[in-house]
């Protein structure tokens, strides 16, 4: 069944994708030729010569597709896959058809057109794919095109990829059971199903197939007999790795000369990821500054008067990479506060602690000069917050993932902060929040957390 599901997959695409070029090319024409959105310099050429041309447009688009593996389907295919396949596609398809039609010479070479046909078949084929994509995912949801899956292992990692199957019902992926060789109490739904030595047996009983094997690093060296026991098995093998855990970020995979390289401490800001990033730190800073300079020249005013000292407080923090830099604050605190204690945790009713800087410090608003930090690069917006450099050694001591934390820059706010861990709370639970973030990073998080911030994030009752 899964094979002549696939069969009927790749119909459907290829179908759907003639229409679709065929449908481009004749829109590349009207937008290039007849929509008057691009000034015309040459005679226009007749549409016949589009239609003449077209079934070439046609073939070498499909020929592209195929050639940059976009009629390999996996169910576990992303979006972002998706969307990079379909550019790298169309890109070939119009190279080819550019070369095809400068060789023809057939009276319909048109660069602008060319162009056209390239965005607009890229955007109609993409949403053709989407489109095809719901349908066979409800499809699966109900039930059909469903592949059976094992779970090799009954652990932390075993039972979190179980749940993570039935979950994305989409995926057409239905674990059936585990299969562990160790016993012990399970905490799952699933049962187990029978040990290692029993894998060619289940998979042919159960028609698998899909084996996932999940076994925790303390086992690792399993791995190599679980391998040796699916080689006389037709079924699809898929290794887990339990390297989030411990690694506390993305995990990527990479290639070194044919070399396979798992990077497990990696900035998960790359390509558009960091651009993005930067310029929504620079614009919002920068409109922060602006929008809140009555405010902040204000509260200056006030701290000048209320008591002796500079303005403005600056103090070592640890960053991007570990890197120091001098984070501003408001100050709150007397010039002399840590004249005879040194760096120590700043406690409720703290006597270091101006009138006007309690108040400050309640509403966070001693946390604004920050603006700065981050529109200079320093710092971000959302990240976790930075600590000092004394502190930073401390915890890495107890915490052995705490430098994880710097593997991206500090932020104003950060998602431990919405979710109330600030202050004298838990550092590990504040830790884990930190890393969730990290791992989970999308723009939309850095969006929902500022928004999170402006309406229940400046108060708390740790905020001392």
């Amino acid at each position: 069944m899964i094979a002549r599901s696939s069969q009927i997959l790749v119909f459907w695409f290829v179908l759907s994708d003639a229409i679709l070029l065929a449908s481009s090319w004749w829109l590349s024409y009207w937008i290039r030729f007849e929509s008057n959105w691009i000034p015309l310099w040459n005679d226009v050429p007749e549409p016949m010569k589009c239609i003449t041309a077209m079934p070439w447009a046609v073939l070498l688009g499909l020929l592209a597709f195929q050639i940059t593996g976009q009629y390999t389907f996996d169910r576990m295919r992303r979006l972002r896959e998706e969307v990079i396949g379909v550019i790298r596609g169309t890109a070939l398809a119009t190279l080819f058809v550019a070369t095809t039609l400068f060789m023809l010479r057939g009276g319909y070479e048109s660069r602008a057109a060319l162009l056209a046909f390239f965005a607009v078949s890229a955007l109609m084929v993409l949403f053709g794919r989407r489109f095809g994509w719901s349908i066979v995912r409800a499809f699966r949801r109900a039930g059909w095109d469903v592949s059976f899956a094992l779970v090799v292992g009954t652990g932390r990692v075993a039972r979190r990829t179980a749940r993570s199957l039935r979950r994305t019902t989409w995926m057409g992926i239905r674990p059936i059971g585990f299969v562990e060789d160790l016993p012990g109490p399970q905490c799952s739904d699933l049962d187990v199903l029978g040990r290692t030595t029993d894998l060619p047996a289940l998979i042919e009983k159960y028609k698998i197939g899909h084996v996932f094997v999940a076994l925790p690093m303390s086992r690792h060296g399993e791995v190599r007999r679980v391998f040796d026991v699916l080689a006389s098995t037709y079924a699809d093998v898929r290794l887990v790795p339990d390297i989030p855990g411990m690694a506390g970020l993305t995990v990527r995979v990479s290639n070194l000369d044919g070399q396979p390289l798992v990077s497990m401490r990696e900035n998960p800001y790359f390509g558009l990821n960091v651009v993005f990033k930067r310029a929504m730190d620079m614009v919002l800073s920068a409109f922060g500054i602006v929008i809140l300079s009555p405010l902040l020249i204000l509260i200056a005013i006030m701290v000048k008067f209320g008591s002796k000292g500079p303005v403005l407080f600056c103090q070592e923090r640890c960053g991007l990479n570990g890197a120091s830099f001098m984070m501003l604050k408001f100050r709150s605190m007397r010039a002399d506060a840590e004249k005879s204690t040194g760096a120590v945790w700043a406690t409720k009713g703290d006597d270091r602690t101006t009138p006007l800087g309690r108040l400050l410090r309640a509403t966070s608003l001693d946390e604004l000069p920050q603006l700065w930090n981050v529109f200079i690069g320093d710092m971000s917006l959302v990240g976790p917050r930075p600590e000092r450099p004394v502190f930073t050694r401390q915890f890495s001591k107890t915490l052995p993932t705490y430098m994880a934390r710097h593997a991206v820059k500090a932020g104003m706010t950060g998602w431990a902060q919405v979710n109330g861990w600030r202050g004298n709370t838990s550092l590990r639970k504040r830790l884990q929040y930190d890393l969730y973030y990290i791992v989970h990073w999308t723009p939309w998080l850095d969006l929902k957390i500022l928004w999170m911030t402006v309406f229940h994030g400046f108060t708390h009752k740790n905020a001392y």
